[in-house]
């Protein structure tokens, strides 16, 4: 008569001591609660909870990829742009991640959105485009600073993409346009002012050395020969020009 209700006890104390039995993963470990006391993480591989006095957490150790969303942000020369970022982070301490917070999650989402409007507020437009490695690491150091007290690590800070409005994108178009044609007429002012310079040189050795004249003359005449056959040059020495100038000054004067 009594068998059937032990049996019945005996199988459900069986199956509450099997339920107390838990499996973690490599990268899992429990938070254990002990009559609403704290215990030492356990984990990994086969822990055991006593049913209806400890209470266990599920936490997971590996990095996590949270998006930070869009943010509308007004930098410190008045334009208006849209920033996003993903964040990455993991779980360092995961007593301090239950007990320490509510929910570790949203808190470093809401912490993540707040530091990347502040961070990007306080810069200018410029600095956001060219040094995007500098504010990643701000952006890291500020919000590993806040979530440290959470046992939570914040492993990198990426800013992924800067919307800006069509009229600053047409501006900077146009600036970028302006410093391209700045650019190429500082290199076209480069050359002519080398160009003078070897023109110089070359005008100076010849002065010194007549026979250059002759020489550059004759392969004047050769390249001439060379692409318009039709064409007849008659070679006149400078000397003969020169005293043709003079002598028509002289008859000029005395007239």
């Amino acid at each position: 008569m009594l068998l059937g209700p032990v049996a019945g006890v005996g199988v459900v104390i069986i199956v509450l001591f099997i339920s107390g039995v838990k499996i973690l993963q490599e990268f899992e470990r429990g938070v254990v609660f002990r009559l609403g006391r704290l215990t030492a993480a356990r984990g990994p591989g086969i822990i055991y909870v006593i049913p209806f006095i400890e209470q266990m957490f599920r936490l997971d150790l590996r990095t996590i990829t949270l998006d930070v969303p869009s943010q509308d942000v007004i930098t410190r020369d008045n334009v208006s742009i849209k920033v996003n970022a993903v964040l990455y982070f993991r779980v360092i301490d995961a007593n301090r991640a239950v007990v320490d917070v509510q929910n570790y999650l949203y808190a470093t989402s809401q912490i993540a959105q707040t530091t990347l409007r502040s961070v990007c507020g306080q810069a200018h437009l410029d600095e956001l485009l060219a040094e995007r490695d500098k504010f990643n690491a701000r952006l890291q150091e500020i919000i590993d600073t806040h979530t440290e007290p959470w046992g939570i690590k914040v492993m990198l800070v990426e800013v992924k993409r800067i919307d800006l409005p069509v009229e600053m994108q047409r501006s900077i178009a146009r600036q970028a346009e302006a410093e391209r044609l700045r650019r190429a007429k500082v290199i076209n002012a480069e050359g002519e002012y080398q160009a003078a310079v070897r023109l110089s040189e070359a005008a100076t050795i010849m002065e010194t050395q007549p026979m250059a004249i002759h020489l550059r003359m004759l392969q004047a005449l050769a390249q001439v020969g060379t692409e318009k056959n039709m064409t007849v040059i008659l070679p006149v020495p400078t000397d003969v020009c020169s005293s043709v100038l003079r002598s028509s000054r002289t008859i000029r004067d005395s007239c």
